[in-house]
């Protein structure tokens, strides 16, 4: 043989081993990635809160005695639930007792002295009316004197009926004050906070001075949340739409509710975004009486939904509408025609069919269109 052709074959040799050592000992493994195959759901449009929402009351009163004095009985603790008009506390009242005593013993004096200046008015004009059927024989002198008496006595009654009003209005004045010692509970409700102990003397606050309420209730029938929304998302919530909330206290679960008012202004606050609040109240008002105002919530608005329809998960989806797809151990690029979107589904209109295996694990470098790969997990969200 021709050392030329040797040489030929040799080398031939040598780049068929080369291929060979790359495509087995050399080849390099396939990258593991996760998919999640294509397949029917729920696909829901929404928008979520710009900041934490919060649990909160439409009733809430933070009440106090309207005079000041020595707490004599407390019949309200922390967590206990009253009922309309009951005592939650009352305030050592002997003075004001005495003073409603005395304004109706003074009602009795003047209502005494109306009536005796009365029936002396009623003589008077007894008096007058007999002498003047006596005709001629009476001077006109006496007859003047009679119609003085007849009415100074009639001036008389009326002022005592004048002092009996007075005395009437001191006690209901008593009366009044006698009630400030009692405190009631101003509608159903459960109590939040009590501030005092018997024996401790309370004062009202003053005008301009703020002192803590002895009491607070709230009505737990009236529990809503106020959830914070982006500017950008008014033109799209409206009262009425179906929301779904989640709490701290409760991870896991969440809650349905309704939108019930839209704010009509838009927030300006420095240093945050610019937001509007709506209200929400749970569907299920049992629970929502068990939620503690001032806790935090998280509300999710639907504002359009679609159920059977192809979906992925939303951190699938690639900028340009691509996602990879595992075609034959390799990945291959796909471009899809998207509809409704959330932050965990997007609905697949066109590109995919049921079943297709869609890579979600795109945190490596190695997960580029055309590399090999190995399923190495399914997730179903």
């Amino acid at each position: 043989m021709k050392r030329w052709l040797r040489r030929i074959l040799i080398l031939a040799l040598v780049v068929i081993a080369g291929f060979a050592l790359r495509y087995t000992v050399f080849k390099k493994d396939p990258v593991d990635v996760t998919v999640f195959r294509v397949a029917k759901g729920r696909v829901e449009d929404s928008v979520t809160n710009s900041k934490a929402g919060t649990v909160a009351t439409r009733r809430r009163a933070a009440i106090s005695p309207e005079i000041g004095g020595r707490v004599r009985e407390l019949t309200a603790r922390e967590g206990d639930r009253v009922v309309q008009g009951q005592v939650l506390l009352r305030l050592v009242d002997e003075d004001y007792r005495a003073r409603v005593e005395l304004s109706g013993r003074a009602l009795e004096a003047a209502q005494a002295a109306e009536r005796e200046a009365c029936l002396a008015r009623d003589q008077a004009q007894r008096d007058l009316e007999r002498y003047l059927q006596l005709g001629e024989i009476v001077s006109q002198e006496l007859l003047d004197q009679f119609r003085s008496r007849r009415d100074t006595t009639v001036a008389r009654c009326e002022a005592m009926g004048a002092e009996v009003l007075k005395a009437r209005s001191a006690e209901t004045l008593a009366k009044v004050e006698l009630s400030k010692t009692v405190l009631h509970a101003p509608f159903d409700g459960i109590v939040t906070t009590v501030s005092t102990e018997i024996g401790e003397w309370i004062t009202p606050s003053p005008p301009g001075v703020p002192i803590p309420p002895v009491i607070e209730l709230l009505d737990p029938d009236a529990i809503y949340i106020r959830i914070p929304l982006d500017e950008a998302d008014v033109g799209s919530v409206r009262e009425g739409l179906p929301v779904r909330i989640t709490l701290d206290a409760y991870p896991g679960r969440s809650f349905m509710a309704r939108v019930t008012r839209v704010a009509a202004f838009v927030s300006d606050q420095i240093d945050q975004n610019r937001t509007f609040e709506i209200e929400v109240e749970l569907d299920d008002r049992a629970f929502a009486r068990t939620l503690l105002p001032g806790a935090s919530a998280d509300a999710e608005v639907i504002l359009d939904a679609r159920d059977d329809v192809l979906r992925i998960p939303s951190y699938a989806l690639m900028e340009g509408g691509r996602v990879l797809v595992v075609r034959e151990e390799h990945l291959v690029e796909v471009s899809v025609k998207t509809g409704l979107r959330n932050w965990q589904f997007t609905e697949v209109v066109d590109g995919l069919a049921d079943g297709d295996p869609v890579v979600v694990s795109l945190d490596r470098v190695e997960v580029v269109e055309g590399a090999r790969v190995r399923v190495a997990g399914e997730t179903l969200k």
